[in-house]
């Protein structure tokens, strides 16, 4: 049977090092909210605002991580977009590409509110914005305070402190992540060895 194709994407682009449960909340509660057809979880080859910064796993550990996050959820989906497409990651080049991919199709980009308060300093912010709708996703609480230039579409969701950052130190110091990051990525993760420790 022929699936019609989505007229409206969500583009949730990320490091996804590792993906955890922060990141499929924020996916689930933006599509349930927008009633997007589908959200892709854009997996970033290299990212330009990380680089330098520190060492970032390679890009295909974290597409297969993102594919084993989201493989039971309906209307998400991994991309390998970025990947594909090499060299620095760019928003605005991904979403030009998905314009040709679902032509007619409203692209909304999901981004969280710290990177949303730093929308101005991104690479061809003007365009992302022109070919999208910027949703800024809040946590309970203040909302961040943000450019008046860009109409943003506000989406809340629960607020969970989980950082891939905090995750990667506890797998190095064999603390769990259950319930913190979805079974078959820990699964991989011990598989692969990645981040220097197994998990258990």
């Amino acid at each position: 049977m022929l699936h019609p194709e989505p007229r409206r994407i969500g583009v949730f682009g990320g490091t996804f090092d590792p993906p955890h449960i922060g990141h499929l909340v924020t996916a689930v509660n933006v599509r349930h909210e927008l009633a997007l057809d589908l959200v892709l979880m854009v997996v970033a080859h290299v990212p330009w605002q990380k680089e330098g910064l520190r060492d970032v796993s390679p890009s295909h550990h974290r597409l297969a991580m993102v594919q084993a996050a989201v493989r039971d959820l309906e209307g998400i989906e991994a991309s390998a977009l970025e990947i594909a497409r090499g060299g620095a990651s760019y928003t605005a080049d991904t979403l030009a590409e998905l314009s040709e991919q679902y032509p007619g199709a409203e692209l909304h980009t999901v981004i969280g509110d710290d990177a949303a308060a730093t929308l101005t300093t991104w690479s061809r912010w003007e365009e992302i914005a022109a070919r999208s709708r910027l949703v800024v996703v809040d946590r309970p609480g203040d909302p961040v305070e943000l450019t008046s230039e860009v109409p943003w579409l506000r989406v809340e969701v629960p607020h969970l402190e989980v950082s891939s950052t905090d995750l990667r130190a506890r797998v190095t110091d064999g603390r769990p992540l259950d319930f913190l990051v979805p079974r078959d990525v820990r699964a991989y993760l011990r598989e692969h060895g990645l981040y220097g420790a197994a998990v258990g």
